[in-house]
């Protein structure tokens, strides 16, 4: 990119500039290289936003599901037509590899395909009635405007998420991205709106934490969904009960890997480190605690800090690069940070956990993939960084391996290695997760089936799937009796 691209808002099916402070997205491998910049939107420019998507519900509504999925399928065109190109900028605005940067913009193309063929799908239930003449019918009707609030970390995987079944089920959406991501953002809204989304159907408004607070606790917005820190998410969840306004939260993660004695070492080795170190850790679904049972817990974990240091950290736009920087300084801070409570609290290091002095490293926001070994109480245990970094303890069998992943007040995502039987369901019983994988690594999702998580992790109704549709729609009963025969 040889200039900045020029930040704007979607409002109306209108593209404009705003007239709020200025919004920079840096390249975190190179500060120094603006990706895009511009005007935030403003209070003004949220209201604006509500009231077209509000103008827009009815209309929206009323087409029939096939055709709001013929849309979606049309965007799903034009987003993998764009997968290279679109996942080079994620690349180089959000900090991930390429090769991870085009398979997520891949990713959003298949969520929006999944969703675009929803009218195939079962639309409502019947029930017997205990009355002669008469069915039940219970069918499903969109909840209006929606108010959509996404992260960082996956810039249109995850909006393609929350987006397609809020517009597939007749809902008329205004979204509010992060504000470090803010080119994905646009290139989603683009696609839908090249697809043929009619004006005021989807409104993207960028802009820092007033611009999410104003949409909201706008009166008119009838739902939100919300992916980001449990501390935000917690308080829109708070505000929007007050007012009646249903939340769908995904928030915190401190999810477990577990590998116990029987494990193939090989593949636990593999997923551990791609789910520890892929997208520098920062997935709210990423490997950040390791418990080994104790006959295989040094092997693993000298193999493990070999295949680490081996990581080749970089500037992810290139291809041998395996691991890019974290999103901003401020987070790159924040983890060192982190890592320093760690040390004092008494923890080995086993590898990283101290900056890079000099070259590209240095210089951009880069964190060395860092394993610290745990013998003792530490922060680092139960406290969500959001980068590459891995906390280890070791257990003595399978049932207080079990017991150390539940030591969370999270509960999004775990991991278990292993290939006895009785153990995988042992797990399935004990370990209080919303995902649990067994044999892969903890992060992941399909758009096919739930994702969300237990405890502190989630709010309100699952994502995806069909779970998707238990957010986004509400129910009417229908008691159906004709006339005298």
């Amino acid at each position: 990119m040889t200039s900045p691209n020029e930040l704007r808002h979607l409002i109306a099916g209108q593209w404009l500039v705003g007239a709020g402070d200025m919004v920079t997205s840096v390249n975190p491998a190179r500060p120094h290289v603006v990706v895009a910049e511009g005007h935030s939107a403003t209070v003004a420019d949220v209201c604006h936003a509500v009231a077209a998507a509000g103008e827009a519900s009815a209309s929206w509504a009323r087409k029939p599901i096939h055709q709001r999925g013929a849309v979606l399928l049309a965007a799903a065109d034009v987003v993998e037509r764009n997968a290279t190109s679109w996942g080079l900028e994620l690349a180089t605005e959000e900090g991930k590899t390429t090769a991870e940067g085009i398979g997520e913009v891949q990713r959003a193309a298949q969520i929006l395909r999944y969703y675009g063929n929803e009218g195939d799908r079962q639309a409502g239930e019947i029930f017997a009635s205990p009355r002669a003449g008469e069915q039940i019918l219970v069918t499903r009707k969109p909840i209006g405007v929606v108010a959509v609030i996404t992260p960082f970390n996956f810039p249109i995987a995850i909006p393609a998420w929350k987006i397609a079944p809020a517009l597939v089920y007749g809902n008329t959406v205004v979204w509010k991205p992060a504000t470090t991501v803010p080119l994905l953002a646009m290139r989603l809204a683009e696609a839908l709106t090249e697809a043929g989304l009619p004006p005021g159907v989807l409104n993207l408004v960028i802009g820092d934490s007033p611009i999410g607070a104003a949409l909201a606790d706008h009166p008119d917005i009838a739902a939100i969904s919300f992916t980001g820190s449990t501390t935000v998410g917690r308080g829109i969840a708070a505000a929007a009960t007050a007012r009646g306004v249903p939340v769908q939260a995904e928030m915190g993660g401190k999810n477990a890997a577990i590998v116990l004695d029987d494990a193939d070492i090989d593949l636990a080795l593999d997923q551990v480190i791609l789910g520890a170190f892929r997208s520098a850790g920062q997935k709210c679904t990423a490997t950040s605690r390791l418990i080994l049972t104790e006959r295989i817990a040094d092997r693993f974990l000298t193999e493990l800090v070999t295949r680490v240091k081996a990581l080749t950290v970089g500037d992810p736009t290139e291809d041998a690069t395996q691991l890019g920087p974290v999103i901003t300084g401020a987070a790159q801070r924040n983890i060192y940070r982190g890592l320093g409570t760690a040390m004092n609290h008494g923890v080995e290091v086993l590898t990283g956990g101290q900056p890079y002095f000099k070259g590209l490293l240095a210089q951009g926001f880069f964190v060395a993939p860092t394993i610290m070994e745990l013998t003792g109480p530490a922060d680092i245990w139960s406290e969500e960084l959001f980068g590459p970094v891995l906390a280890v303890k070791r257990a003595t069998d399978a049932d207080q391996a079990f017991t150390l992943a539940n030591d969370s007040e999270f509960g999004l995502s775990a991991a278990v290695f292993t290939q006895d039987l009785t153990h995988t369901l042992a797990a399935i019983e004990h370990i209080d997760v919303g995902v649990l994988h067994i044999n892969s690594e903890s992060a992941g999702a399909d758009p096919h089936v739930p994702f969300g998580g237990a405890k502190k992790s989630g709010l309100g109704p699952k994502e995806q799937g069909g779970a998707a549709r238990e957010f986004f729609t509400h129910t009417t009963t229908v008691y159906l009796r004709g006339g005298q025969a």
